[in-house]
């Protein structure tokens, strides 16, 4: 029960897991993800103890999901800006968005964004990767709902359209993290040093992604 209401709780055990994690999905429902050999009683007190962190994720969908008018606060940038909606399209501070085919004012936004964030992160991660002596196999802008970016084994660089709403340092440090994977596919010691030779401010953006990444994802 949250919040007086019954949620459905789907259990999924992977083996991979680690350790008992809790999700609200789109539709609003509640996946409990148990590692292998963890017991499902276990699981479903650790679900219970998040009971408050579900119901604030579930509010939060609600408001997300609702139809964006005039004043709708948007991440661009780094900052948070009103929405401005007139007869021929949108605005986002200096931004000029026209209103396109989308049926949806949230659509025609974020479609204007994600083609932004295409030309402009591709560039920028081929740049940062010229400066540390780099070479990407390619740069794809996607549209993901739990990570920033990713690194595969070809050098193929992923990064979260997202990205464009964030400081320029945050932005940066997420493909210097990215672009260090190249060297060191793992989250050791030595990876962190490579991330701290290339990105000095990187704790400050992961102080910042802590804050207010859910705002924008």
């Amino acid at each position: 029960m949250i919040e007086g209401e019954s949620v459905a709780l789907a259990i999924v055990r992977h083996r991979l897991a680690r350790r008992y994690v809790v999700r609200v999905t789109e539709d609003g429902s509640v996946r409990l993800t148990v590692p292998r050999g963890a017991s499902i009683s276990g699981g479903l007190r650790f679900a219970e103890r998040q009971t408050g962190w579900i119901a604030r994720e579930r509010r939060r969908q609600r408001e997300r999901s609702a139809p964006w008018k005039p004043g709708h606060p948007v991440w661009f940038r780094g900052e948070v800006l009103p929405l401005e909606i007139d007869t021929t399209g949108f605005r986002v501070g200096l931004e000029a968005i026209k209103r396109g085919r989308a049926k949806e004012v949230r659509d025609a936004v974020q479609t204007h964004l994600r083609a932004l964030a295409s030309r402009e992160l591709t560039a920028r991660c081929m740049e940062l990767a010229a400066e540390v002596g780099l070479k990407v196999g390619r740069v794809s802008i996607r549209d993901q709902k739990s990570r920033w970016g990713a690194c595969s084994s070809r050098r193929v660089i992923t990064l979260n359209w997202r990205l464009i709403q964030m400081p320029a340092p945050v932005s940066d440090y997420v493909i210097f993290h990215e672009l260090m994977h190249i060297r060191q596919p793992n989250h050791s010691r030595k990876f962190w040093r490579e991330v701290d030779s290339v990105c000095s401010w990187w704790r400050d953006a992961e102080r910042w992604l802590r804050k207010h990444g859910r705002e924008i994802l």
